[in-house]
């Protein structure tokens, strides 16, 4: 005879496996339909037969954990073939994604090949132009951080950029390389269907592009930090752009995006701050750096939001060459230089 106790851990049990079992087909699922094969009908009879088997083990089959035990290993047979799908450099790319940037480091002195510096008319349609340009990690005075929202407010999209006081500052965007035709896709953003890309640019085309023709609203900050850790950041980002330029990686939503590899390259040169869900919900990461010092606290947080709002600034400089002097002035903890003098 079962025990009463017993009973109740049985309980507990079911009550928790079945939701685990339910995510974890659905994710199988999406798995085999989205990244599976390229006939439409050969992918959702894969991903329908998953769903369908699963759930016939998990009913049917008893004991139960005879049947769990199947579920998970035709789960797992789904996760290891999804594991070993390969990213590639080798697709007929869009344009503004189709060259791999590449830096070369010698002494205090960084020339970066493909530095992209386009000129808009409307997004989509452009004039190319693909630079080569050489830094002194002498003359590096801090970091800075954008926040772009194109939408929802709790997600943003961040960008770093760094100052320097003899030119113009390097800007850095973790995006999608997306092929000719594609367009992004949140739902996609999961699976193994973009492979990640820095955008190394001007800031006349990375943030004029987004404030002047995406029309979304981005917000400026500098970061706190002195100059040899924003340099360490720098190099640990370049070392990142030729490792891609060799071996790509697969861009993901939740795991390898535009925040979260940020935050992975400050941890490689610094000791990491716990982690906090606005890490995610990025759209409140300025809160975060407001709340541990990383950005400017002179003023009262919602003072320093309005005033670091550079969106009105970005349109009327438009393709002015001090751009990044325009957008920068008078906003709370800037470096007295300007950039790009």
């Amino acid at each position: 005879m079962i025990s009463k106790r017993s009973r109740r851990w049985r309980a507990l049990w079911l009550v928790l496996a079945w939701p685990v079992a339910l995510v974890g087909v659905g994710w199988g699922a999406l798995a085999l339909w989205i990244d599976g094969p390229t006939e439409r009908w050969l992918a959702g009879l894969l991903a329908g037969g998953l769903v369908v088997g699963c759930v016939a083990l998990l009913t049917l089959v008893r004991p139960l954990g005879r049947g769990a035990l199947a579920a998970l290993l035709a789960l797992a047979a789904v996760v290891a073939w999804w594991l070993a799908i390969p990213p590639s450099n080798d697709r007929d790319w869009s344009p503004d994604v189709s060259r791999l940037p590449r830096a070369a480091i010698a002494g205090n002195r960084v020339t970066i090949e493909n530095v992209r510096n386009f000129d808009y008319r409307p997004e989509t349609d452009y004039t190319e132009r693909w630079e080569t340009r050489t830094y002194d990690l002498d003359h590096l005075q801090g970091v800075d951080l954008f926040l772009s929202f194109w939408g929802p407010t709790l997600i943003a999209h961040t960008i770093a950029s760094w100052e320097f006081d003899d030119g113009p500052p390097l800007a850095i965007s973790i995006e999608t390389r997306k092929e000719k035709g594609e367009t992004y896709s949140a739902v996609r953003g999961f699976f193994r269907q973009y492979e990640v890309y820095y955008v190394v640019a001007d800031e006349r085309d990375l943030i004029r592009l987004r404030t002047n023709y995406r029309g979304e609203r981005t917000y400026l900050y500098r970061m706190r930090m002195p100059p040899e850790q924003a340099r360490a950041i720098l190099l640990e980002y370049l070392r990142e752009v030729n490792y891609l330029a060799e071996q790509p990686r697969w861009y993901n939503a939740l795991t390898h995006n535009c925040t979260t590899t940020i935050r992975h390259h400050a941890q490689q040169v610094a000791a990491g701050r716990p982690w906090d869900w606005r890490i995610l919900a990025n759209g409140r990461l300025d809160e975060l750096g407001y709340e541990r010092g990383q950005i400017d606290t002179s003023l009262p947080f919602p003072e320093l939001k309005v005033r670091s709002d550079i969106t009105a600034r970005a349109k009327a400089a438009d393709a002015a060459l001090d751009f990044s002097i325009r957008i920068r002035e008078g906003l709370p903890g800037m470096h007295p230089s300007l950039p790009g003098k």
